[in-house]
């Protein structure tokens, strides 16, 4: 037996190979959350939240907004990361997943989607109300049930099923505020699905081999590059359109009609490069899809900044 000397002169530390294995363990887990989408929604509630405060903000509410509404999309994405491992497996950008590789159980993935689920809708419904958790609610099933269960795998639909999903971020931190669906709240959730789109066909395409390794049946596989090109430019066309109804109807005012012009139309001409002749079409797509995250974030903080002071007509009750 060691005497007390001997036990005060033993470092009381981990070995570093077990201290690495739970680093890997614990980094593993945080990814299957999809931490970037996390902090892509983050940007987009805030903006629908303070678009409809209009300088009036209750700190409090924006907070349980946020942080219950990432707990939900936190849990979606790890279901759908346990829904997706089969086809993981065959992605070169998903293969290293602890669902894909068998480093983590499917129990423990789903007992922490659970946890996480559980704990968001509790915050949205304890803080928020019923329009904002309706709404988080209809998001969570059409993306796991609808999206990730049926739909990615079996249509070229699946991507405009995926987009309503994508689109409920912002309209639940708008209602949050508000209460109530209205022309605001729709015009949010048409422009952010139509944004989706476009996002999601440059991805596809610069993914190419990965979803035709796993026969996902996305635009660019399933009807071809050119066509793939086709939706991109007309969703980028709408999307400039739709978005601009936030000035016009007066919820935005001219510094956000300027900020989604330039955007929109910078992010059309980019799309519009696609058909010039010998382009290096995984590049080009890169590129669409760059510009579309600093488009939606550029008009989610200016709609945030840009609000106007005026009497809104509610859309429904």
């Amino acid at each position: 037996m060691k005497n007390i000397s001997q036990l005060i002169s033993t470092p009381l530390t981990t070995p570093p190979a077990v201290l690495t294995r739970y680093k890997a363990n614990l980094l593993g887990y945080v990814q299957i959350t999809k931490p970037g989408i996390i902090l892509g929604n983050l940007i987009s509630v805030a903006g629908g939240f303070l678009l409809a405060a209009k300088g009036d903000v209750n700190v409090g509410l924006m907070l349980a907004t946020l942080i219950g509404l990432s707990l939900v999309v936190a849990s979606g994405c790890a279901v759908n990361n346990c829904i997706d491992r089969d086809i993981d497996v065959k992605m070169q950008r998903t293969c290293n997943r602890v669902t894909a590789t068998g480093e983590a159980s499917l129990g423990s993935i789903l007992a922490l989607a659970g946890l996480l689920g559980v704990a968001g809708f509790w915050a949205l419904a304890y803080f928020t109300n019923a329009t904002a958790l309706l709404f988080a609610a209809v998001g969570y099933l059409v993306y796991v049930g609808f999206y990730s269960l049926y739909m990615k795998r079996r249509s070229v639909y699946g991507t405009l099923v995926g987009s309503f999903s994508g689109a409920v971020p912002p309209v639940v931190g708008y209602c949050a505020v508000t209460g109530k669906l209205d022309i605001g709240a729709v015009i949010l959730l048409v422009m952010f699905s139509l944004w989706q789109m476009p996002h999601s066909y440059a991805i596809a395409i610069f993914r190419y081999d990965d979803y035709l390794a796993a026969k996902i049946p996305v635009l660019p596989i399933a009807k071809g590059m050119t066509k793939a090109k086709l939706h991109i430019v007309l969703y980028i066309a709408v999307f400039a359109l739709v978005s601009s109804l936030l000035p016009l109807t007066g919820y935005t005012g001219i510094t956000f009609m300027a900020v989604t012009c330039a955007t929109s139309l910078w992010w059309l001409a980019m799309a519009l490069k696609g058909y010039r002749q010998g382009i290096n079409l995984q590049r080009w797509a890169r590129q669409v899809f760059g510009f579309s995250i600093l488009t939606i974030t550029a008009l989610s903080i200016t709609m945030a900044l840009d609000f106007q002071q005026v009497a809104q007509t509610p859309f429904t009750h």
